[in-house]
């Protein structure tokens, strides 16, 4: 049995598990893992290596070729440097879709996920910890929102970073990604059977932190 619980968070691309993830781990002590960084990094790496993104093989053996570590704070480290917002395009978005589709790719983050929280103590988000990574995680959570307020929660980030983009633009690209993580054949994104649902269409990122820290902590008693 793990001294503390793997906390495990799926759901689609923009329903803010990265936010929340993170939140609950600092609430609780605990050491947050942005899975979803890792597919992203690939897909950067293979941008700057000219590895195409339908080459899973070669894809895996950039995952070989670098070293993946969090830091405390859940920033993720590649071969001791911070890959920082080159990794937050939606170009980026897409490409981790794709290379995700790859079991080769899988494989080799998979290994990389599990040591970091074999011993428990930590909070993962992606679209797969409840039903692959993880599938005894002692709790799961599916963090869900519609379409158009992912889409516009995603469209106001970008706007404040002074990006040239349309609310249309982001949404055709957030049904493309659902579309894309739903139907792909390895791992595809849907809710474990023992996950608890949490729509938050009309919840804040932190009253979304506070309902899951109560239920983690009613189930869960630790230091």
């Amino acid at each position: 049995m793990r001294p503390k619980p793997v906390i495990a968070i799926d759901g689609p691309s923009g329903a803010g598990k990265s936010t929340v993830a993170r939140e609950l781990a600092r609430a609780l002590g605990f050491q947050f893992v942005d899975t979803g960084a890792l597919y992203r990094t690939v897909a950067l790496l293979a941008d700057e290596d000219g590895v195409d993104w339908s080459h899973g093989p070669r894809l895996a053996k950039l995952v070989e070729g670098h070293e993946f570590a969090f830091d405390s704070k859940g920033i993720l480290y590649l071969d001791g440097n911070p890959v920082g917002d080159a990794v937050r395009t939606p170009r980026m978005s897409l490409g981790a879709s794709e290379v995700a589709q790859h079991s080769e790719v899988r494989e080799a983050l998979l290994v990389i996920q599990r040591v970091i929280g074999k011993d428990g103590g930590v909070v993962l988000e992606g679209r797969d910890i409840g039903t692959v990574v993880f599938p005894d995680a002692e709790i799961k959570f599916f963090l869900d929102a519609s379409v158009l307020e992912r889409a516009r929660r995603r469209f106001e980030e970008l706007l404040a970073k002074g990006r040239d983009i349309t609310l249309d633009q982001i949404a055709r690209e957030q049904e493309e990604r659902d579309r894309s993580d739903r139907e792909r054949t390895l791992s595809p994104l849907r809710k474990a059977d023992d996950a608890i649902d949490v729509p938050c269409d009309d919840m804040t990122a932190m009253q979304v932190v506070e309902h899951m820290l109560e239920l983690v902590k009613s189930q869960f008693s630790f230091d």
